[in-house]
């Protein structure tokens, strides 16, 4: 399959840029705010425009010539974009006179050699559009005045940009083939500074996301999709969930709101704890938030290879103490920074998802029915199966009383037996069977 060209959104913080994404992807995509250097990672998203596919990339602020280490990583991974872009969007902010941070921008781009086109952003009114020709000072021959928030003169930069990428003709029937491509999402989801970046570069075998030993370096989710053993697995790295307390810059607070987000979009919960601080109050309430969703989970202990012997035990009591309503997730010990059981993930992964999607059908649970010793009140009268992700059953009873707490977990507990539910909630409800009549 030929790979789409590719359009990358550069300019120094807070001109834009993710805002200009959102707008061309018509979705809420990227963290956007008042505050500079949101957006760190590069951002990555499929558009259309008059019938021509792109990749659309956005890229944290860039600052040429800063050493500190968030700065520079983010240059790093605008390079990186950059190498392979068909098409480069300038931006820059219209309101303000142009600073010696855009001079230098502009000059690292032209040497890129590569087709620039300058956005003048905030461009919300004729007289504004004035203005935005004294950026011609840049030296770019293409400019045109936008407002990204208003989606002023964004469809004029694309009619421009696009103009020479190929249109998507309809593709000839094929046979589908005989096992087609599964598509798991899995979230990397976990508190700030266990090692999230550093699993998703250990899982794709490159640094396809900034890695820092910042707490919070993380903001945006990012995401890939990687195929292992014919099954398409589309990681995303989230951002450190904190407590509500902790979160006071609005970028932080938008982090949280995003990372449930893409938690709730996702089939696979990879929860990431760091094992050198052992199983913290928050990593609970993290976990909680995948059981309460209904994501299949996989607990992933980092930085295992740090762990003496007998605080591995010591580790373990504090898993089945603190984390007893995950006791139908498996455990997995690694060490991103080494590799070290990282590609066991792929299979426990794939492994929880299965048995998230799985449907039971109404004869096997007909014959489950039969083999259960039920000795609670009220009386079972039958059972079906109402939906997966997470596998959601109807328990028809002879009463309008709910189950107790033990008789559910009873239920629930021996369905895991008898079909594999490892690594996925399973949810019973109760319903009075009504003789005569179905629901």
């Amino acid at each position: 399959m030929q790979s789409l060209p590719s359009v990358v959104i550069v300019g120094r913080p807070n001109v834009g840029k993710s805002t200009l994404f959102n707008a061309i992807l018509k979705a809420r995509r990227s963290i956007v705010g008042d505050e500079p250097g949101i957006t760190r990672d590069r951002i990555y998203g499929e558009a259309f425009h008059h019938g021509r596919p792109f990749t659309l990339v956005d890229t944290g602020g860039i600052i040429t010539n800063d050493e500190d280490m968030i700065p520079s990583q983010i240059l790093k991974q605008a390079r990186v974009a950059l190498k392979t872009a068909a098409a480069i969007v300038f931006v820059i902010d219209g309101r303000t006179e142009i600073t010696g941070a855009d001079r230098e921008l502009a000059a690292m781009l032209r040497k890129l050699g590569k087709p620039v086109v300058l956005a003048v952003n905030k461009i919300d009114s004729e007289r504004r559009g004035e203005l935005a020709h004294e950026f011609h000072s840049l030296a770019f021959e293409h400019l045109f005045p936008i407002s990204a928030e208003h989606h002023l003169g964004v469809a004029d930069l694309l009619d421009f940009v696009t103009r020479d990428f190929p249109k998507k003709t309809p593709e000839p029937e094929e046979a589908e083939p005989a096992t087609p491509i599964v598509k798991i999402k899995v979230a990397i989801i976990g508190r700030p500074n266990v090692g999230k970046s550093t699993l998703l570069n250990a899982l794709t075998g490159m640094e396809r996301a900034i890695v820092s030993p910042v707490a919070g370096t993380t903001r945006d989710a990012v995401d890939e999709t990687i195929r292992y053993n014919n099954i398409d697995y589309v990681l995303v790295d989230t951002a450190g969930i904190r407590r509500k307390g902790k979160t006071k810059q609005m970028a932080e607070k938008l982090s949280v709101v995003m990372a449930r987000r893409h938690l709730r979009m996702s089939h696979v919960a990879i929860i990431v704890i760091d094992a050198t601080e052992g199983v913290l109050a928050l990593d609970a309430t993290i976990a909680g938030y995948a059981h309460e969703e209904g994501r299949a989970v996989i607990l992933c202990v980092n930085k295992w290879d740090t762990v003496l012997t007998p605080a591995k035990r010591k580790f373990m009591e504090q898993v089945k103490e603190r984390l007893k309503f995950l006791e139908y997730v498996h455990t997995v010990f690694i060490s991103a920074q080494t590799g070290e059981g990282v590609k066991d993930l792929f299979g426990r992964v794939r492994k929880a998802y299965e048995a998230a999607s799985l449907r039971v059908t109404t004869g096997e649970l007909n014959r489950f029915m039969e083999s259960l010793k039920w000795e609670y009140e009220p009386k079972l009268k039958y059972i079906t199966q109402a939906s997966i992700r997470p596998p959601t059953f109807i328990a028809f009873t002879d009463s309008t009383n709910q189950l107790h707490f033990s008789a559910e977990r009873f239920l629930i507990n021996r369905l895991r037996e008898r079909f594999g539910f490892e690594g996925t909630p399973v949810i019973v409800k109760p319903q009075r069977h009504t003789l005569g009549r179905k629901r």
